[in-house]
């Protein structure tokens, strides 16, 4: 029994904010992988939360990211409310080969650009991660929004990278939970792909 304690406790934190943001995140993931609307409360309460919780750390480009996260799901509630099929789930596009390319180079530019800011502007515990993974995880958000399948794919790379960064830096507690968020993206990703080929799908 102890020994499940500590592993829980490893995994989910032992303060209250730390518990509570877990939580909020799987309910947040967990209803976007079912393509419903609700998952957009659980996600603005998370991401409020994590924002104050990098900034403890001094990941400040994952605190700004949280910020620019709580909009980007306020417009997100707006842009899925009229594009629904008749069970409630969102009706999912798909990126075009041109739109994937210019997307992964504005990336790796916006990456690039992130990372020098912090590592030059502020003591950011470690600048060229924090800005990749700020990078990659705005980018899915906006995905998100827009309704983009390939919103999965860039969970999926950022939640990989994010495992590694957010476990340096002594957060084992958010570590962990981006493992299970990688879970879920993968599922997410083929129930998204799912419902795009059964015809549930909208001209991009």
């Amino acid at each position: 029994m102890d020994s499940l304690i500590s592993f829980l406790t490893a995994m989910i934190g032992e303060r209250p904010i730390e518990i509570t943001a877990f939580f909020l995140g799987l309910f947040n993931v967990g209803l976007l992988v079912r393509r419903s609307i609700w998952n957009y409360p659980f996600g603005m309460a998370m991401v409020t939360i994590f924002a104050w919780i990098f900034l403890e750390n001094k990941l400040y480009g994952q605190a700004v990211l949280q910020i620019v996260y709580f909009a980007v799901q306020a417009y997100g509630v707006a842009h899925w409310l009229g594009r629904r099929d008749d069970a409630g789930g969102v009706i999912v596009r798909r990126l075009t080969k041109p739109q994937g390319a210019m997307i992964a180079s504005a990336i790796a530019i916006a990456a690039l650009a992130f990372g020098v800011l912090m590592d030059n502007a502020t003591d950011a515990a470690a600048p060229y991660a924090d800005g990749l993974t700020t990078a990659i995880f705005l980018t899915a958000q906006l995905l998100l929004a827009t309704r983009y399948l390939e919103n999965w794919i860039l969970w999926i790379v950022g939640d990989v990278f994010a495992v590694g960064l957010y476990w340096s830096q002594d957060l084992q507690p958010t570590a962990m939970l981006n493992a299970i968020f990688l879970v879920l993206s993968i599922i997410g990703y083929f129930s998204w792909r799912r419902a795009w080929r059964s015809g549930k799908q909208a001209p991009s």
